[in-house]
C-alpha cells in the first residue's frame, strides 16, 4: 500500500531572521533546521509547532521579485495555513499577549471553535480547535 504525506510548505518570507523571531518567539513553532547553503546565498529554515509530527514549514526568503510580490499574499487573501490546537482559548490568549494580530477574535463553528490571525507579513492563518470526535 502507498503511503504519502506532506512533509513541508513552503512560506515566502522577506528575511530568515524576522521569519523566525515571529514563528518561533510568537508562535513558540521548533526551529528544527537553519542550514546555509552558500552556493545558492540561501538558508534552508525549517520550522514546526510544537508537537508536529509530519507537516513543517519551509521559511523560504525571497529571492526575485516574484517571490518577493508574493510576500504576505500567498493565497490571494484566502487563509493561507490552518494551525489546529487543543486548547484555542490559550493559544490565542498567548498568542494576542505576544503582539500576534487577530482579525477574527476565536467564534464556534460546527466544526469547532476557530480564530484567524495574521502572520507577519499578512497571510491568514485558522487558529483552529477541532471537535472532539
Amino acid at each position: 500500500m502507498t503511503r504519502q504525506r506532506i512533509g513541508l510548505m513552503s512560506v515566502v518570507v522577506r528575511d530568515y531572521d524576522e521569519a523566525l523571531a515571529f514563528y518561533v518567539d510568537a508562535l513558540g513553532f521548533t526551529l528544527v533546521e537553519d542550514t546555509p547553503v552558500p552556493e545558492q546565498n540561501k538558508r534552508w529554515v525549517v520550522v514546526a509547532p510544537p508537537g508536529a509530527r509530519e507537516t513543517r514549514l519551509l521559511l523560504a526568503q525571497a529571492s526575485n521579485e516574484q517571490q518577493a510580490g508574493r510576500i504576505g499574499n500567498q493565497t490571494g487573501g484566502r487563509v493561507f495555513l490552518f494551525l489546529y490546537t487543543d486548547d484555542l482559548q490559550r493559544d490565542h490568549a498567548a498568542y494576542a499577549a505576544k503582539g500576534v494580530r487577530f482579525v477574527q477574535p476565536p467564534v464556534v463553528q460546527p466544526y469547532g471553535q476557530v480564530a484567524v490571525f495574521e502572520d507577519l507579513y499578512g497571510n491568514l492563518w485558522d487558529l483552529l480547535q477541532p471537535n472532539a470526535d
